[in-house]
């Protein structure tokens, strides 16, 4: 298996199915609830620029540097897919180490604090580490977004350290970027963890 292969990978909470054009309407309504493309320090697509962040994506898993997922609700009644609330990735693909960022994340706000985060971060992270053969996974998230900092040092990930004025935000203002990272031989505690976590949701 190499790094761009699409896979559906499944969980108690969520399924991640390989992102498609045809998952636009449901993308457009998990953004809509919650306006969250108003949330000033993460970057999430209008309706009206949804589309083209699809495409985006897309076009980085053909060249070799993403590989995109749609996060969808498991539906109770099937077991099967169920409600889009959201999208997660790994970027920043390097296949010769190998080494992957799990990132662009956003979920519908009536899904937040419901366990469909750390069920997604526990099938990515247990595909990067169990499959893909990573020696380390990467987050990185805004210096100011003190939600998305606390949630990556809540998985067990290590705070690596600070890039200043590292890249440009949409409105073009310089922003530092915190960089965490789990070690391979950090992943079967961070593992126990995360289930632990889903257990108490049950």
């Amino acid at each position: 298996m190499t790094f761009l292969e699409p896979i559906t990978l499944a969980g108690r909470h969520v399924i991640l199915e390989p992102l498609r054009p045809a998952h636009h309407d449901g993308l457009v309504e998990a953004a809509r609830d919650g306006e969250l493309w108003k949330l000033w320090y993460t970057s999430v697509p209008t309706p009206e620029e949804m589309a083209a962040e699809i495409r985006r994506r897309i076009s980085l898993q053909e060249q070799g540097s993403m590989l995109p997922f749609t996060t969808r609700l498991i539906d109770p009644a099937t077991g099967g897919p169920g409600r889009i609330i959201g999208m997660t990735t790994y970027m920043n693909i390097d296949a010769g180490t190998p080494r992957v960022e799990i990132g662009s994340t956003w979920n519908a706000a009536s899904v937040q604090g419901t366990g469909t985060n750390p069920d997604s971060k526990l099938l990515l992270l247990g595909h990067a580490f169990e499959t893909l053969g990573c020696p380390a996974v990467e987050f990185r998230t805004h210096w100011l977004n003190h939600q998305s900092r606390e949630a990556i040092a809540r998985l067990g990930a290590k705070q690596d350290g600070v890039l200043r004025n590292h890249s440009r935000t949409k409105d073009g203002v310089l922003r530092d970027t915190v960089v965490f990272s789990i070690l391979e031989h950090e992943w079967p505690m961070v593992r126990a963890g995360l289930e632990h976590r889903l257990a108490k949701r049950r």
